[in-house]
């Protein structure tokens, strides 16, 4: 079973603190409504958003898959980080498929006057003998990155939201 670590950074004009509550604290809110096209709900399946609390990601009929789970590992309010797993989906045909799991590792410092830098570090651990290609992963990292720059926009155009 092999292990896959890929780390990115996103840099923003947005604070951490505002990062942080939209797209940790309140994601389950915010993404639904900005990313309407891919995002139908997430609903909490077990817990209320501490480490521990499993969520459902309900993707609309133009996803590749229905749904995915996932679990929070770690949460530091104060640090601004948080760490999250991928632990089920109904992916048939597609990297999820191919994958134990997706760990992320997710952190928000502050960066210039007022922005942040988003540190995301996803471990792709594989199931069995397969083995995890760069380009199977672009399009996790493409679409994490556009997750970003959408929640950073809706940000800068509210700058009352999440303060």
């Amino acid at each position: 079973m092999g292990v896959t670590k890929i780390s990115q950074k996103f840099v923003t004009q947005v604070t951490p603190q505002r990062m942080f509550n939209a797209l940790i604290l309140d994601a389950h809110n915010i993404c639904p409504k900005l990313m309407f096209s891919s995002i139908k709900s997430i609903e909490f399946l077990s817990g209320s958003g501490e480490v521990g609390t499993i969520k459902q990601i309900n993707f609309t009929e133009a996803s590749p898959m229905k749904y995915a789970k996932h679990r929070i590992d770690a949460l530091d309010k104060e640090a601004l980080s948080c760490t999250y797993t991928f632990i089920e989906s109904d992916a048939t045909d597609h990297l999820l498929d191919k994958l134990e799991y997706i760990t992320y590792d997710v952190k928000f410092e502050g960066y210039g006057r007022g922005g942040c830098i988003c540190h995301l570090t996803s471990t792709y651990k594989a199931k069995d003998d397969i083995q995890i290609k760069e380009e199977d992963i672009e399009l996790g990292k493409d679409r994490a990155i556009g997750m970003y720059e959408v929640l950073e926009a809706y940000l800068m155009a509210h700058p009352r939201a999440y303060v």
